[in-house]
């Protein structure tokens, strides 16, 4: 049974039997009668719904806009947070002057930011793009200086035995040390960005996912806004699996044998 799992094909296995388990739940709460149609449709009639939606373009066309304002917010806040995790890792004082303003800003929900950012820079893609940024800022900020400060002190000392520059130092010790740690940071990005882009689109929008869950709950189109949330799932699990894949790349020297 261990080696089943460890195949290709048996990682999928469990993850697959629990999808169906909630499936057969779900199937089950809809024949109880407990709740009428409306507010929980069957199983089946969301995947119709779903595949008519696909068919259409219309749920294609929405889940392009949300992906273009992730990618954007995902890349604008993991960038900024790297380029300031490095020099806060870098400089005490700098670490000292801006934390307290970065976890005040944390500590604010961004659903409370999110009308200001609209009002200031209207209902498109700009507004939604800071949003994502915002809330992917802090864990990569976070990882990022985890990650530089976890290098021993040891190779640090060594560098400098050897004379090495700043560029050199962050090329051939640091980066590749906090690597493992700056990944994990930007694996739970990835999965954040996707919350940051609906909550812009819930706040005001014109397009994408969070508007078509907004529009579809506004007419009572339940199999329609559950069909909505399943694409928004499906897009953070890609996002997610794709920094995995690339982060078995990138730190694929850890695993091989010495």
């Amino acid at each position: 049974m261990r080696a089943l799992l460890n195949t290709r094909g048996g990682r999928l296995l469990p993850p697959l039997i629990f999808g169906l388990l909630l499936i057969a739940l779900w199937e089950a709460v809809y024949r109880s009668g407990l709740y009428p149609p409306f507010l929980v449709p069957a199983p089946a009639e969301v995947g119709g719904r779903l595949l008519s939606a696909l068919a259409d373009g219309t749920l294609l066309r929405h889940a392009l806009v949300t992906l273009q304002a992730v990618l954007l917010g995902l890349f604008l806040g993991a960038g900024t947070a790297l380029v300031l995790g490095y020099l806060i890792a870098r400089s005490l004082l700098l670490e000292r002057a801006l934390t307290p303003y970065i976890v005040a800003l944390q500590a604010v929900p961004t659903v409370a930011i999110a009308p200001l950012l609209v009002i200031w820079f209207g209902s498109g893609l700009t507004s939604k793009i800071l949003i994502c940024a915002l809330i992917v800022f802090f864990p990569m900020l976070v990882n990022t200086i985890v990650g530089l400060r976890s290098v021993p002190a040891d190779l640090r000392d060594l560098m400098r035995a050897l004379e090495a520059s700043r560029w050199q130092t962050l090329r051939h010790l640091e980066a590749p040390a906090a690597l493992p740690v700056v990944m994990g940071g930007l694996k739970v990005s990835a999965t954040l960005s996707v919350i940051g882009a609906v909550v812009g689109e819930f706040v005001s929008a014109r397009a994408g996912l969070g508007f078509l869950v907004n529009t579809s709950r506004n007419v009572f189109d339940t199999p329609l806004m559950i069909a909505a949330t399943l694409t928004l799932a499906a897009l953070a699990l890609s996002l997610y699996g794709l920094v995995a894949l690339l982060e078995r790349r990138l730190i694929a020297w850890q695993r091989r044998p010495r």
